[in-house]
């Protein structure tokens, strides 16, 4: 394996120290911190290869893991939405394990059970798409500062409904 083709956090495999992980790269060796250690080595010499999948797109090389990694947490960013585990870590600890159960008014008929962590996910995407909602109409090009004050006055009156949730929150910064 040529040292080009290492990056820093890349899983390799060695013929006699196993797995390890690339730390550091030089010119000639790669830092490489095995189970036994950390130790330098010369990836063409000691017989290096990569220990996951590779991806090159145009010229750029990195473990696929990373990559997607790196893509979903791009994605994630730019569409404004939080991943499930970063929403559950805002609900307030006492709702944790919980549900939400609904009661229809017909007896007959039967009630529906909601983990709170999939509701409470639920309020927060209403929450975040609100938001990229209030950015695109306030970077609208063609809306006169009329139409976006009357539409910023639905998102306003939006956010007032859910104040009902605030409950929910952990910390009063995040809620509506």
């Amino acid at each position: 394996m040529k040292i080009e083709s290492l990056r820093i956090g890349m899983s390799v495999r060695h013929p006699q120290y196993g797995l390890g992980t690339v730390k550091m790269i030089s010119e000639l060796t790669a830092d490489i911190q095995f189970n036994d250690g950390k130790r330098a080595v010369e990836p063409n010499a000691a017989g290096l290869e990569p220990a996951e999948p590779q991806l090159a797109a145009n010229g750029l090389e990195m473990p696929l893991k990373q990559f997607v990694e790196q893509t979903l947490d791009a994605a994630v960013a730019r569409l404004g939405l939080e991943k499930p585990d970063a929403v559950v870590t805002q609900l307030g600890l006492r709702w944790h394990g919980g549900k939400l159960v609904m009661h229809p008014a017909d007896a007959t008929l039967q009630s529906k059970e909601v983990p709170l962590e999939t509701f409470f996910h639920k309020i927060v995407m209403v929450r975040n798409n609100l938001r990229v909602l209030e950015q695109k109409i306030n970077a609208h090009v063609q809306l006169s500062d009329g139409e976006k004050v009357e539409m910023q006055q639905y998102i306003t009156r939006s956010y007032g409904s859910l104040t009902t949730f605030n409950i929910l929150f952990k910390d009063k910064e995040e809620q509506f």
